[in-house]
């Protein structure tokens, strides 16, 4: 498929058709704007890839191209597992936020990439004149293969990817539901974990918003602050930091938040009692002493609640987690 564009659009090959949680934003049957010579769709691009086909697109790209590539989305009937995807092409330059959320196919670049990016990394082309692209999901699980990372390192005996090339990302293994690991050095863009069911993420740095949002489990370390709807909606999996801001895990289901410094939350969060497990686990992944490991606080949901009756007995009665 081919696509020629007079100027830059926006959401191209967006599997999401840059939805709100309640409304698109674009309709999937919308014309594309200011193609030439044909009449697609928004959704005639994501179908093509989605049955593992090429898309080349002649001109440049606007900002979230290739969003949720490779999900088969709830939000359209799917069952939100990851699936193939195909190849997409751009013979111009890329605005930023490009392959947020992506978990597979390939995307390359003729041109320039603005940051920050998605949950991507650039790999050694296999097409002259183009720069390739891979979703970091898709490594972490699947591996490299015959790839070849740019600026930094995979192991894929311990399924562990070190990212150190100073470029700003976000939705960083976003739905990884494979065991591995992935270590940021610097800073993050915002959704770090978004979706992960398994796996571990580190950040050297400081991580935007969203980090951890709709987690499903694994762990997520953020040495540095992060920003606001931390662990939003987390429904399992741990993350552990030392600051963040605004309020944390709004509507979170479960799942442990253990913060160096005190983190602002609401109902049905609270602030439960640090256990020497808890101070265990942060030794281990922070190498700190004890004393300090004990000083965080934790956040979580209250599973059991002690009710003191009129006689005076203590009874233990589980929280309705619904």
């Amino acid at each position: 498929m081919l696509l020629s564009l007079k100027k830059r659009i926006d959401n191209l090959c967006d599997y999401t058709y840059n939805f709100t949680w309640q409304n698109n934003k674009i309709r999937p049957d919308n014309i594309i704007p200011s193609q030439t010579g044909t009449n697609y769709t928004f959704s005639d691009l994501v179908n093509e890839l989605k049955k593992g086909k090429d898309v080349h697109i002649l001109g440049n790209a606007g900002s979230g191209l290739g969003y949720s590539m490779g999900v088969n989305l709830k939000h359209f009937g799917g069952t939100g597992t990851i699936e193939k995807a195909g190849k997409l092409y751009i013979d111009g330059d890329v605005s930023s936020v490009m392959g947020m959320g992506m978990v597979s196919g390939t995307i390359y670049v003729k041109g320039n990439v603005e940051q920050p990016l998605g949950n991507i990394v650039e790999v050694m082309s296999d097409y002259p004149g183009f720069r390739k692209f891979r979703s970091i999901t898709d490594i972490l699980c699947n591996g490299t293969g015959k790839d070849v990372l740019i600026k930094n390192n995979y192991d894929e005996s311990k399924k562990e990817l070190i990212l150190n090339d100073g470029i700003l990302r976000g939705t960083i293994a976003s739905r990884c539901n494979c065991d591995s690991f992935v270590s940021i050095e610097g800073n993050v863009y915002n959704g770090t974990g978004f979706l992960m069911q398994k796996g571990k993420i580190r950040v050297t740095g400081d991580a935007g918003m969203n980090t951890g949002a709709h987690l499903d489990g694994g762990l997520i370390i953020i040495e540095g602050e992060t920003g606001e709807f931390m662990g939003a909606y987390m429904k399992k999996g741990i993350i552990i930091l030392k600051n963040a801001r605004g309020y944390a895990g709004a509507n979170m289901k479960n799942g442990l938040i253990l913060s160096r410094n005190k983190v602002k939350v609401s109902p049905p969060v609270e602030k439960l009692e640090m256990m020497q497990e808890d101070a265990n686990m942060i030794i281990k992944h922070l190498g700190i002493g004890h004393v300090e490991a004990m000083s965080y606080h934790k956040y979580g949901i209250v599973k059991e609640k002690l009710i003191r009756m009129r006689d005076g007995s203590v009874i233990v009665r589980k929280v309705d987690e619904n």
